[in-house]
Order: C-alpha cells, then structure tokens, then sequence
C-alpha cells in the first residue's frame, strides 16, 4: 500500500513508531503512555512467574514419581491450575469424589504432554492504531504471537500500515484481524495466556466472552474509563453495566476498581471459573486492573467472602462493610452461609443520620504485594525502557505500601470537613491511630486518603481530641459536626509524633504523587469526531483554535484554486454580494 507521509505524524513510544492521521481518523491517546508502560511491566512480571510455577510444577511431580524431571511429563498450567482440574468433579459436594476422577488423575500422569513451556499467546481485544501490540511485540522478551483485533476498518487498515512500517520483526510477531473480539473470544477458549481489554468506554460487554478465552492461570487486563459510572453519578447505569451500585464518596475511584473486579469475579464465576488480583491501579482518567483467572468449582464457592455491601452514613460519610457470605468449620470441611446483617442501626451512632446502601463490592484484597515488588523491581531495574517510567514508579512505591486487607479509606479533608475544624498533618492523624494499636497506611488513590483498621468510634474520638486544642465556631445542633461533638471521647489520644508516621517512601523522599507532564492530559476525541469548539475542556484553547484556523484555510486555499481553474478575471461589484455570502457560511460551519 502506498502511503503519503504528508497525511501522517509519526509517533514514537518505547521502540515502536505508529503513523497517526492527522485527520484523527483512529484513537489514539498519548496520555495512555502510562497505561501501557504498567502493562508492559506486568506482562514481564507475568512471564518470569508463569516460568517458575512451571518449573516448580516439574519439580513437584518428578518428587512425587520418583523420576527425573527430564523425563515425567508436565501440562502448561501452574500448580494452581493443576489442582483445580479436578476440582470441577470433587467441589459438588464437601467429601464427595466424582466417577471421573480417577480416570482424568490417571490421564495427568501417564498421557504423553508438552515438557517445555511454550511462549504466551496475546490477545489484544481492541487494537485501534495497533501500537499496544507492537510494544508487547518489540519489548516484552519472551512473548509469543500477538493477535490484534478491531471492529474498525479503519483501525485495521491503520494497524496493517503501522506494523509494516515497523518492519519485518513485528510483522511476523503481530497479526491484525477486522473481526468483532467478543465473537473471536468466544470461539477460542481458554487460548490466549493474556487477554488485554482497552475500550473506550466502559469494558463491560467484553467480560463474559473475555474471561472464557483466558488459559487457566493467564492474565486479563482490564481498563475502564467511564469513571462518572463507576462513581456514583449515574448509579442505575452503573447497576446495569456492572451488577453494583456505586455511592458518591471521597474513595469513590477505589470503590470503581472494587466494582470492576466484582463484576469480573461474577462473570468468571458463571462458568466456574474465579479470579485472583495481582494489581489494581487508578490512574489518571481510569481504572486498570490485572487479574489471573483459574478455573474451580470448589474454590468458586469462596466467591460471597470476598464481596461486601457498604453503608455510608448520608450525615458524617462513616461508612461500613457487611459481607455478602460466610464459613463455617464441618467437621473436616467448610459450610458457606449468607451474611448477617444489618452491621448498622437504622440511625448513625456517631450522627443520628440515615444511611444509604451500595454494591456488592469486592472486600478482598486487590493486589498481590509479593507481584507489586516483583514489578516494581523489574520497573527500577530496566528504567530506560519505559517512558513513563516516573509515573509508574510512583504508583507502584504508594501501592507497595497499602494495606491489602482494608477496603475503602478516610478522607483527612472530609474528617474535618464534617466537625467544620482546621485539618490535623497526615504525619499528626496517622500517629494518633498507631499509638492507639492500630495499623494505618496511604492509598494510592490521593495523598489524602488513610487506610486503617481502626474503628470509626476511634476516629471520631481523635477527631474530638483534636477539636479540643482547635476549638471549632458553634454550628446548629442538628448539624451532625456537633451531634458528633456533643459526646465526649472515651479514648485517650495520643498525638505524640510515631515512628512510622511516615511511609518509606516518604523517609526516602520517593515520589509517590506526580503532576500531570502537560496541560489537558487526560481523554481525548473519540476516533472519526470533528473537532468543534465544545472540546477546549479536552484539548485546550490552542488546539482547537489551530485546528479550526487550519480547516478554515484549507477550505479558502482550495476555493482560490478552483477559482483559478475555472476563471482569471477581477471580481466585479455585482459578484461582492455572492463572496460576503460565501464567507458567512463558511464561519458558520467552521465554528458548529
């Protein structure tokens, strides 16, 4: 195909380079640089630890036959995998074995398998310009074949030019489909290592025919950018999307992550499958999760413990957990039960408010910290590579650092927003709550946001220490600041500065919160849209000023030489009217 560099910008990122239309013909968003760096990192993290389960998986089973381990035999999956297999048969019933056990045990160990581990197959569901692809493709070492699929003609055509363009190596590595991915997911299962969903949108319709065409302990990669949803301002549209109700709250961006994973869990679980977190990120505009998927009837039952409703008070934002299931020790099993509930009175202790419901999200941790140091190693270790790599770096260091078994987290502003009183430091709050025995961290979500297994009773009671050597002005006594107030604190506080009121991070001086590296970065047009005048919040001034300027020029420069073409002769007084009317038209359309 012949190709006019005139009509293109190039763009390069990382070792790969992509011809961008300048008519915006396919998405392209230079802000997901951070996004695609953090995949990348995962993705290698993935490839290193897909390797040693195997190789621990050889070394299990050559123990357990007594041969050398050149010589027994072995299957592609972890020792995770493995287990599970059967797991569909013997989780029906706790003690209950199944007819076909012995028969598929006996199968495992004499049939003839793959000893070696062949390289990870990648799907990349929605390939647009194509240069995910051709970074996993040129920078992830040890990858297989990359398959990039779009619904766009336009997409693929660009993809086709874009892999050429980067020469032989991606060519052979990448193939470009024009195919609908759900389709394509659901007629391969369990196929693809890695499964990597980034819409523009909300990923939602991709999950179920996502989670099917992940092998038993692959990856799936998961994006979301529809964070109004995902927040609480459109809770019905969030129902609907994604099986939960969200609520407004200053942790509403770690609540849209425990949304997406829930509602990942629960297509998993249709087809008794499960997952397990390794790392859930919020960044930027969106949310970003990377989960494993395995495949097991009996773990599947595990489900309801790891999902909970959340009240939130509508007076004081306190909130609480309540999970959706529980277990109980039988004998020499486990019986799983509902909840018990309600965990909240029909009034708020702390301000006599009412309380709104939301969910069920996940409660279970969201990351794997063993992952998040494994990844972060790797980031520091190959720092060139990685063009966003202070970014990452710093999510990364703050995520190292949280609390994995505390969902949610307090807002040190809206604490103090609700008693109407100066804020305390960070470093002052965080020390009142360890010298009171409790463990607290950072979230990764704002640097204002404090995750802790303190109660909210403790909370309050530093809050009304607090407010002590800060008196506050007198509000009305229905205000729930002074409801809160009115009571005194039974908890002696301790703000005497502790030793780990500071994170490692910040004894080291690490970046944990970077600025945005330019004005308006964030989403940008969706591929094939005009840009108007409406989209200076999402371009700037600048850009759209230039932009219309340009078409506006194009279009007179082009008028001119037809003009040329058809006549050379003055313009006489009688054709003035017909130009002015010309020229009104053209403002009109160029600023619709």
């Amino acid at each position: 195909m012949e190709i006019d560099l005139n009509d293109y910008t190039v763009v390069k990122e990382g070792e790969a380079e992509i011809l961008m239309h300048k008519k915006n013909k396919v998405f392209f968003n230079k802000a997901q640089v951070n996004n695609r760096d953090m995949s990348i990192a995962v993705m290698r993290a993935y490839i290193s630890k897909r390797k040693q389960e195997h190789e621990a998986m050889l070394s299990k089973r050559a123990r357990s036959s007594g041969k050398a381990p050149e010589k027994d035999v072995s299957s592609e999956v972890s020792k995770e995998e493995t287990l599970t297999e059967n797991g569909e048969d013997n989780g029906k019933t706790n003690g209950e074995t199944s007819q076909d056990g012995p028969k598929e045990a006996a199968k495992t160990t004499y049939e003839p398998a793959r000893r070696e581990l062949k390289p990870p197959r990648v799907l990349e569901a929605l390939s647009a310009s194509g240069l995910r692809a051709l970074r996993y493709a040129r920078e992830v070492e040890g990858i297989g074949q990359v398959v990039a699929l779009d619904n766009d003609p336009a997409s693929v055509e660009a993809c086709q030019r874009n892999l050429k363009f980067n020469g032989l190596m991606s060519t052979s590595k990448v193939e470009s489909h024009l195919t609908d991915a759900r389709v394509h997911m659901l007629t391969n299962p369990k196929e693809f290592d890695v499964v990597d969903l980034d819409p523009y949108g909300a990923p939602s319709i991709f999950l179920d025919s996502a989670v099917q065409s992940v092998a038993d302990g692959g990856l799936l990669m998961c994006t979301a950018t529809d964070m109004a949803v995902l927040c609480g301002a459109n809770g019905e549209v969030c129902y609907s999307k994604y099986g939960s109700y969200p609520l407004k709250g200053k942790y509403c961006h770690e609540m849209a992550l425990r949304i997406l994973l829930a509602s990942i869990e629960s297509h998993a679980n249709r087809y008794k499958r499960y997952i397990v977190p390794v790392l859930s990120v919020q960044m930027d505009f969106y949310v970003r999760v990377f989960v494993r998927v395995y495949t097991s009837a009996s773990a599947m039952k595990n489900t309801p413990l790891k999902l909970s409703y959340f009240y939130q008070c509508i007076g004081c934002d306190s909130f609480h957990l309540q999970s959706v299931g529980r277990s109980l020790p039988k004998n020499n099993s486990v019986r799983y039960q509902s909840g018990v509930g309600p965990v909240v009175p029909q009034d708020c202790t702390h301000c006599g408010k009412k309380y709104n419901m939301g969910g069920p999200i996940w409660s279970a941790p969201m990351h794997d910290q063993e992952w998040v140091a494994s990844i972060l190693n790797g980031v520091k270790s190959m720092k060139d590579r990685y063009p966003a790599y202070d970014k990452i770096c710093s999510v990364l260091t703050t995520i190292s650092e949280e609390l994995l078994d505390v969902p949610l987290f307090l807002s040190l502003h809206s604490l103090s927003g609700t008693l109407k009183c100066t804020s305390p430091s960070v470093a002052m709050f965080r020390s009142a709550v360890m010298n009171a025995k409790y463990r607290v961290s950072g979230s990764h979500v704002t640097p204002l946001g404090i995750k802790t297994d303190a109660p909210m009773e403790v909370i309050w009671d530093i809050m009304r220490c607090w407010v002590k050597n800060h008196p506050v002005k007198a509000q009305s006594p229905e205000h729930p600041g002074s409801v809160i107030l009115s009571k005194e604190p039974s908890l002696q506080v301790d703000f005497s500065r502790h030793v780990g009121s500071l994170s490692k991070a910040q004894v080291k001086k690490e970046a944990r919160f970077l600025p945005n590296p330019e004005k308006h970065w964030g989403p940008k047009i969706r591929a094939g849209r005009q840009i108007t005048s409406k989209h200076v919040s999402l371009i700037g001034h600048e850009a759209v000023n230039d932009h219309l300027n340009g078409h506006k020029e194009a279009g007179a420069q082009e008028e001119a030489e037809g003009g040329k073409e058809e006549k050379q002769e003055d313009v006489s007084e009688d054709d003035e009217p017909e130009l002015k009317r010309q020229k009104t038209e053209e403002d009109i359309a160029s600023t619709s």
